[in-house]
């Protein structure tokens, strides 16, 4: 959502939006969409009196919106074989008519910006009057947000026999849940007891667009984390001692993980022939030798190596992009370009990256999740075997 999100047109009332990314945006067409993300509220402070701002997390699970497709028959016969989008003229998404809208949050319509905040009075009335029912607060109160929008419909699994999981943004929350869910039970369990090694997990915002952000993997929050803990574990915290933290850069490892592409059986061509991941195979190992990805023959060895050894064997396969196509990129070479950490980049493969809807297998979430046990409980004794 714009910072200014009001927009109207035709009798319609509708949101800006800017897209994110590199997303099949035809797939956003004639989906049903909810809002969430941050709003920033202004209240008193019930103890000092004084004002204070607090953030709050929305998430309105209510088709709200609706990105209306073109009737076929108002389609000029070059429109019809072609669908093109133009992001800014044909993503704004309906809310409501201004004929119902107005009238009902009628009250509200002279309110925004009584206090000469452009801000709110390039906001949709009755977009800051359902954020504020949400949230239990008066309009007024609503001093900023930063929204986007989504697919209401659930995840859910499909094929014949429940093989496949249908749902938004596996790209990269199936990676996420298998880090989140794997470190937990880690954590909790006896082998922690016995490990010398710091594990940990981190998960970046704004990969699609390069990771140049404070919260993305180019800026010095992966760096900083380890000189960090390299400092809490010295003798002297106060004083860092630069052979220790070399030591522990030389010692750590990364697993670099994102979905990968699964060979489509309709479109099989654009895989290399004997690289071409299929859906409930196993976890990817991706390699470019141009370094799109950070994998070298070491430490594929490792990941390859760590499935064997786990307490449940990972199948894994392999990915290198056809030497015809461009290939795509991950936070890999970023993290071990700033820290000089030792990376490797996987994936669990899966179909319709960046749609609105897209599908994997459920088995490789299963297997994502036995590599990353495997990962936390044998990688010290797998790298003291190594030599160099």
């Amino acid at each position: 959502v714009k910072p200014l999100s009001k927009r109207t047109a035709s009798g319609c009332v509708q949101l800006g939006v800017e897209c994110y990314g590199g997303g099949l945006w035809y797939t956003w067409f004639d989906r049903d969409l909810g809002v969430s993300g941050r709003v920033l509220v202004r209240t008193i402070d019930e103890v000092t009196q004084k004002e204070k701002i607090e953030q709050h997390i929305i998430s309105i699970h209510k088709p709200i919106a609706r990105v209306s497709s073109l009737c076929i028959h108002l389609e000029s016969a070059e429109e019809r074989r072609a669908f093109k989008v133009n992001r800014e003229e044909h993503l704004s998404p309906i809310i409501g008519t201004q004929k119902v809208l107005e009238s009902t949050v009628g009250l509200q319509l002279n309110q925004f910006g009584e206090d000469g905040d452009a801000w709110k009075q390039g906001q949709e009335p009755a977009l800051m009057s359902l954020i504020a029912s949400e949230l239990g607060i008066e309009t007024k109160q609503i001093c900023s947000f930063e929204l986007g929008l989504f697919d209401c419909q659930p995840a859910s699994l499909g094929g014949m026999k429940n093989e496949f999981l249908y749902s938004a943004r596996l790209d990269n929350l199936a990676t996420v849940h298998c880090a989140l869910e794997t470190i937990m039970d880690y954590s909790a369990s006896e082998d922690l007891a016995n490990d010398d090694m710091i594990s940990l997990i981190a998960c970046f915002d704004h990969e699609e667009v390069g990771s140049n952000s404070a919260q993305g993997a180019g800026s010095p929050v992966m760096s900083e984390a380890v000189e960090r803990i390299t400092d809490a574990l010295s003798e002297n915290p106060h004083s860092r001692d630069p052979e220790t933290h070399a030591s522990a850069i030389r010692k750590s490892f990364i697993f670099s993980v994102d979905q990968a592409h699964a060979v489509h059986p309709n479109y099989s061509g654009k895989h290399e022939k004997n690289h071409g991941p299929k859906m409930n195979a196993g976890v990817v190992i991706k390699t470019n030798q141009n370094q799109r990805y950070a994998t070298n023959g070491v430490t594929g060895f490792f990941a390859r190596e760590l499935a064997r050894r786990g307490d449940v064997k990972v199948p894994m396969q392999e990915f290198v992009v056809r030497s015809d196509c461009a290939c795509g990129s991950t936070i890999g070479p970023v993290l071990s370009a700033n820290t000089g950490i030792r990376t490797v980049d996987l994936g669990m493969p899966q179909l319709s990256m960046h749609s609105c809807r897209e599908v994997m297998g459920i088995a490789d979430l299963t297997h994502g999740l036995n590599l990353f046990k495997a990962f936390f409980k044998h990688f010290n004794e797998l790298d003291n075997c190594m030599e160099g």
